[in-house]
């Protein structure tokens, strides 16, 4: 058995992503520490351990004598997010499924279902839900820093996939496209793999363009 010991960073890294992807913490206004960290009943060490790594992970700024601030959401960035996890994510999860074993299999399907509980019951916890899902897809190839590049571009992705998943009938389209995709993957399937996989971050994608168009036309 693996004990696996999080760090109070860790724990308070968690805590302000998911309110970052929520949008409970607002954009490009100075994250107020002080008020923090006593709702949270911590120091301001690990805080700003916290605080560092979400800046090193693309979701905080941060401004010299001013502190921290929430990036906001942009089409540039979605572009950039997505068009990586083009380059990667298919060709590394195809790659995956040839060498998964049972175990593998058994987390991609339970990955798979714990998604699929969140987008019925829980929309805020969907985004976290889908990145596991999606890097239980990658992990198996045992190619660290393509495990890592993938899940740090999912991570960067979250708030995308709840704004993708806003209007109606988006969440059964994904439903269907994660379940087709686990199907092939689960076969060894890694040409249909890689094809299920593209399509499914470029329709993304193309919904996340329009996204951003319809909010940027007046009226």
């Amino acid at each position: 058995m693996t004990i696996v010991v999080r760090t109070l960073a860790e724990r308070i890294f968690d805590v302000i992503r998911e309110r970052i992807v929520e949008g409970k913490l607002p954009v490009m206004e100075p994250v107020r520490q002080d008020a923090l960290a006593a709702e949270l009943g911590v120091s301001k060490i690990p805080l700003r351990e916290a605080l560092a790594r979400l800046e090193h992970e693309g979701l905080l700024t941060s401004q010299a004598n001013r502190g921290w601030f929430v990036r906001p959401m942009s089409s540039d960035q979605a572009e950039e997010i997505y068009l990586l996890r083009l380059a990667t994510e298919p060709a590394a999860a195809a790659y995956a499924c040839t060498k998964a074993d049972d175990s593998d299999r058994q987390a991609a399907i339970k990955a798979f279902e714990v998604l699929d509980a969140a987008a019925k019951e829980n929309l805020s916890d969907v985004a976290v839900r889908n990145r596991e899902y999606h890097v239980s897809l990658v992990r198996p190839g045992k190619r660290l820093l393509t495990t890592q590049l993938v899940e740090r571009l999912e991570v960067l992705a979250e708030r995308y996939v709840i704004a993708h998943l806003e209007p109606a009938g988006r969440g059964d389209r994904a439903h269907m496209e994660h379940r087709d995709l686990l199907d092939a993957w689960l076969a060894g399937e890694a040409d249909k793999v890689q094809s299920l996989l593209t399509q499914h971050i470029a329709s993304t994608l193309d919904d996340l363009r329009a996204h951003f168009t319809a909010s940027q036309t007046p009226g």
